[in-house]
């Protein structure tokens, strides 16, 4: 597994070769290069929870988002204990299912493979990445050319990071979102097709398969997202009009809620976003039911 990891370095053009080699620490897969990842899966924890504290520390200062897509600065609760004791139970079921894995049933999210004695010489017949990588597995192997593979392998990690830019709905939440439901719905059936695609042998018809997950893996970010985005907006200045209120005291952008030292007129103005929010949501929920 380290030599084909290690090989995805060759797709780039030119300095491909010198970095396998760079990375081996020879010319082929050798004690350096066990030394070396050994040395970088050590280092991955701190750097992951040195991420972690990070995240905490932004958290604390823009604070945390909900489902609705409103601010919560009217009615906050305290994070500790309530919010502590939570995440206790969640952590100590975790580690009761991680435990029973462990003692009872190590061998079950491996792979039998793992029991052949590794020779140098010759590459397995069957390569089979852990589960949590098999999507992206798939996404490779799904592009002939073998740099466009590699890129796309990486992008469809990267490309979360586009979510902000892509997303065009005014309506921020996707509880008033039917159609935005659907296509994540969608999105995690075609994330499990694609696990399951990138643990069978490339051969038809999981080439063509994957070819056509992979498609819709990228339309989820790129096409749907954007195009249900302008959907939603076109909805709601519809249902806005219908509704008899007029545009310029309607404001479907985060941060509706005041502060709890409201005015008269902003407490009326805030009861009325609250109606129109529930009045949108039945409308999409209308819309949604028709298209269904």
């Amino acid at each position: 597994m380290a030599t084909v990891i290690t090989n995805l370095l060759s797709a780039i053009p030119w300095l491909g070769k010198s970095l396998v080699e760079f990375v081996w620490g020879g010319f082929s897969v050798s004690s350096a290069t066990i030394n070396r990842f050994f040395s970088l899966h050590f280092t991955l924890p701190f750097i992951l929870a040195a991420l972690v504290v990070g995240h905490l520390l932004y958290l604390h200062i823009s604070g945390s988002s909900n489902p609705v897509g409103t601010t919560g600065n009217a009615d906050r609760t305290a994070f500790h204990p309530y919010f502590v004791f939570k995440d206790v139970v969640t952590v100590f079921l975790f580690l009761f299912l991680f435990a029973l894995i462990i003692f009872y049933a190590p061998d079950k999210l491996g792979h039998s493979d793992n029991y052949i004695e590794a020779n140098s010489m010759q590459t397995p017949p069957s390569i089979v990445p852990e589960w949590y990588l098999l999507p992206f597995y798939a996404i490779l192997r799904s592009i002939p050319n073998k740099l466009l593979g590699v890129i796309s392998m990486f992008v469809a990690i990267l490309i979360l990071l586009v979510l902000p830019f892509v997303d065009t709905s005014n309506i921020k939440g996707s509880s008033f979102k039917p159609l935005y439901i659907l296509a994540f719905w969608l999105f995690v059936l075609n994330f499990l097709v694609l696990m399951w695609l990138g643990s069978c042998h490339v051969e038809a018809p999981y080439i063509v398969a994957g070819q056509i997950a992979t498609a819709y893996y990228f339309s989820h970010f790129l096409i749907i997202i954007p195009v249900f985005g302008i959907i939603d907006n076109v909805l709601s200045m519809i249902a806005i009009s219908s509704h008899g209120l007029p545009h310029e005291k309607v404001k479907l952008e985060e941060g509706n809620i005041k502060e709890p030292e409201m005015t008269e007129e902003e407490k009326i103005k805030a009861r009325e976003e609250d109606e129109l929010y529930e009045f949108l949501y039945s409308v999409q929920n209308h819309t949604f039911n028709h298209i269904r």
